[in-house]
């Protein structure tokens, strides 16, 4: 096993890494940047080193400070969390080019799966369903409106190179094609310096579920089903459960088998997710591969006993699968709420601030990932996340049942959080009948 990992990240996922890193006997140096010296990741690694000023682009994505911090402590391996640098295939080439584990998959899957246009070629392939659309970039007007016409409107058109909504138009006849083709290269070519645009099919109400792959350096890949990822906000996840509620057996092993072509389409090893959009008529089309830890992993874990952070640190480490797909079995139901640093009643403004009073609620079935503690900072340079609430029951109801509990239990003075929002979310008849798509927060809870 690795003597020591150096982990390239903050926040709550930096804490879970060096805590599984520990319960494998494996030693941990946690990095910093000048507004996190008195971070909680920091206090628990065996060693911590600076690796400079708060802004990310100075620390947490300066990938030779990142290196050279690796070096100078004799880490073995890093492991990159999610976000930052977790899917730059640069950074990856460069760890193992200095002779570091990169904690992930290899950096040619990363730059296959990261390319919209490549990986959907790839799926097609692979015999994995994507969503209908053109045929390359547009080009030519007329031939767009021939391809929207054999697909039906509502269609919609996306920046080739694009993400985070930008260049992107949904169009609902023939009489807004032209011109919102027009308006998203022009945002395309402001947002990415690349104007090329092209077409699909707009889904309308459709879920946003996700498959939970392992895959070994030695063949082996396995899922540990799905996740259901449908409550987003702006194109955020906020609300994640386990399993996907009224999704048929055969729907379910359709989707896991079609998740695990497309990994082993590109020779993946690690830990790895594949989401689907899954439409009124119980078709599921490909969206993208994240090919890293996510931050809804911990319903998974808690509907399988799988600790998937120590599953992923033993395939780097060339070690086999230590379950097989014939021994993951589920049990109950998981609900994760991220609780975030945010006024939701102030259009969900972040909200940093110091941390004066925090109780969280126990018992059985409850576990609250975070990084916060009382007297704590929260700094305004990153992302808002300051703990995610799991839970889990016998079923989804006691699920919802026991999440409602504990959110109303949680105590965090000092700065405002989502907390009560989920309370809402939770309340709303929709979600609890399971009534819920990706444009559910602002149809049914906020009302836009």
């Amino acid at each position: 096993m690795f003597k020591k990992i150096l982990v390239a990240n903050r926040g709550e996922v930096a804490v879970r890494v060096i805590q599984a890193c520990h319960e494998l006997g494996i030693k941990t140096v946690a990095v910093y940047s000048e507004a996190d010296k008195d971070a909680l990741h920091v206090k628990l690694a065996g060693e911590a080193i600076c690796i400079g000023a708060p802004n990310s682009n100075s620390s947490y994505l300066n990938i030779s400070n990142l290196i050279t911090a690796a070096k100078m402590t004799k880490s073995d391996a890093i492991h990159p969390g999610y976000g930052f640098l977790s899917e730059n295939p640069f950074f990856a080439e460069m760890c193992l080019n200095s002779d570091l584990v990169f904690i992930g998959p290899s950096p040619k899957s990363i730059r296959v799966m990261g390319a919209k246009a490549r990986a959907r070629e790839v799926m097609q392939q692979a015999g994995v369903p994507v969503v209908p659309g053109s045929t390359g970039i547009l080009t030519d007007s007329s031939k767009a409106a021939n391809c929207a016409a054999k697909m039906g409107y509502p269609v919609i058109v996306k920046a080739s190179a694009g993400g985070g909504g930008k260049g992107m138009r949904i169009v609902q006849n023939e009489d807004g094609l032209d011109q919102a083709i027009k308006m998203a290269q022009r945002e395309a070519e402001a947002a990415f310096a690349d104007n090329s645009v092209y077409l699909e099919k707009y889904l309308e109400e459709p879920r946003h579920i996700e498959i939970q792959i392992l895959a070994d350096q030695h063949g082996n890949i396995i899922h540990l089903g799905e996740r259901d990822c449908s409550l987003q906000r702006r194109h955020q996840k906020i609300l994640e459960e386990a399993p996907a509620y009224g999704l048929s057996t055969e729907i379910r092993n359709e989707m896991a088998k079609a998740a695990i072509a497309a990994a082993r389409s590109v020779g993946y090893f690690g830990l790895g997710t594949v989401e689907f959009l899954l439409d009124r008529n119980a078709n599921f089309y490909f969206m993208e591969m994240n090919t890293r830890l996510q931050v809804e992993h911990p319903i998974t874990e808690m509907i399988t006993g799988v600790d998937l952070v120590k599953e992923q640190i033993k395939i780097a480490r060339n070690l086999p699968l230590s379950i097989r797909q014939e021994e993951v079995s589920f049990r109950g139901a998981a609900i994760e709420c991220r609780i975030n640093a945010e006024d939701a009643k102030n259009g969900f403004k972040p909200n940093p601030g110091v941390i004066t009073k925090l109780y969280v609620p126990g018992g059985f079935g409850v576990r609250f990932d975070s990084h916060i503690y009382e007297g704590y900072k929260i700094p305004p340079y990153y992302d808002s996340l300051i703990g995610k609430m799991i839970v889990w029951g016998v079923s989804r109801e006691e699920a919802i049942k026991k999440m409602k509990r504990v959110l109303s239990e949680l105590i965090i003075e000092g700065v405002e959080t989502t907390a009560r929002f989920h309370l809402q979310v939770l309340d709303n008849a929709f979600y609890q009948k399971g009534d819920i798509y990706t444009n559910f927060i602002q149809r049914r809870v906020l009302g836009a």
